[in-house]
């Protein structure tokens, strides 16, 4: 496994253990419709949320351009297609989980991603 795979990996089990230990459910990982990715789905009290993970060797000076106007519609487009699989009612948010460092520090942007942009 490439090493920025790895480091990939180990960033989205701490931003996983980070959630639950916030009081999120996780009811799904790095769930596919094609070629769009959902990381981590999960639920906070009756809100969906619906969670983009970004590992990095050092901060970024501005996280909201990691997910840039492609990236931020295959996640509306893939949340849709997951609610209605899933037959969901729910009021949903998108969040943003940066791990940051050697030492996988955690930075939580809620609403990263507005539903109607």
């Amino acid at each position: 496994m490439a090493a920025h795979n790895d480091l990939g990996r180990k960033g989205e089990e701490k931003a996983v253990e980070y959630l639950v230990r916030e009081g999120y459910v996780v009811l799904e990982r790095n769930w596919r419709l094609k070629h769009r990715e959902l990381d981590v789905i999960c639920l906070k009290g009756d809100l969906l949320v619906v969670v983009e993970v970004k590992t990095r060797d050092l901060p970024e000076e501005h996280p909201e351009e990691l997910l840039d106007y492609r990236k931020r519609r295959n996640i509306r487009i893939a949340t849709d297609a997951y609610i209605k699989a899933k037959g969901i009612r729910a009021e949903v948010r998108f969040d943003l989980i940066l791990v940051i460092g050697p030492d996988l520090k955690i930075e939580h942007v809620k609403e990263a991603i507005q539903v109607f942009e």
